[in-house]
């Protein structure tokens, strides 16, 4: 059985904050480096650390929550899945909840946002949204 290691990311996020977590790790790749950058910049998590284990490396994100205990990350899924790859165009990459949230777009200029996609009108891979 094959896992979806975007998938995994996402999930261990959305677990990790349901329990109140304040921190979590998530093993470490290219693509998931990007696109924690992207969470971090865009202010859905406070930081991350990237742990060297003489392996894969290990990336440990410290959660946001709001001054009610709230997770700030209301809604994160994958868009794009290994069954089903969804792909578009530079000008047709769609909002999320109408561009208060963040579709994270990988392309061949790199992992990007999708407001960034659509000013370089590069499409690719829509990877997640998160609200």
């Amino acid at each position: 059985m094959q896992i979806d290691p975007v998938s995994d990311y996402l999930t261990r996020i959305r677990n990790a904050q349901q329990a109140g977590h304040r921190r979590v790790d998530i093993p470490a790749s290219k693509l998931k480096r990007a696109i924690t950058k992207i969470l971090v910049d865009k202010g859905y998590i406070s930081r991350y650390i990237d742990i060297d284990d003489n392996k894969q490396g290990v990336l440990r994100l410290f959660l946001k929550y709001d001054a009610y205990g709230q997770p700030v990350v209301k809604e994160i899924k994958r868009v794009s899945k290994p069954g089903l790859r969804k792909y578009s165009a530079g000008k047709d990459i769609p909002q999320s909840y109408n561009g208060l949230g963040v579709v994270i777009v990988s392309t061949s200029k790199g992992v990007m946002t999708d407001k960034e996609a659509r000013k370089l009108n590069v499409g690719g891979e829509i990877l997640c949204s998160i609200y």
